[in-house]
């Protein structure tokens, strides 16, 4: 099946289970994989037939900058569940949401969750 990516999406959000990640929030980077069949815009042209990846950027926003979640599995099915209400065309996403800032003790270069969630 087809794809349409994005990636290294910044968002700031006051996500977590500690008062000090809700008072000062962090940084979150999400990846979006949506699985559609493309190939009526990609013989079309038009915008209409596919996805349109500006919109789900902003959906992501939305969701990321809004409603604090304490978990990021959280802030991933919100994602996920708003962009395949809103586009028919997507049969299958990925939401991947990293959380670099974790308050975990030690060094460490990410945490960060991925589900997979189909049409039903």
């Amino acid at each position: 099946m087809d794809k349409i990516k994005l990636t290294g999406l910044d968002f700031y959000g006051y996500h977590g289970c500690l008062p000090e990640e809700r008072e000062n929030g962090q940084h979150f980077y999400l990846d979006i994989t949506m699985y559609a069949d493309l190939k009526a815009a990609g013989e079309s042209d038009d915008l209409a037939q596919t996805i349109n990846y500006a919109e789900v950027y902003e959906t992501a926003k939305a969701i990321v900058e809004g409603e604090p979640c304490q978990l990021i599995e959280a802030v991933g099915e919100r994602v996920a569940a708003a962009v395949l209400q809103a586009y028919a065309k997507v049969q299958k996403i990925r939401v991947t949401v990293h959380k670099p800032q974790a308050p975990i003790p030690g060094k460490f270069e990410d945490a960060a969750i991925s589900i997979v969630r189909t049409r039903a």
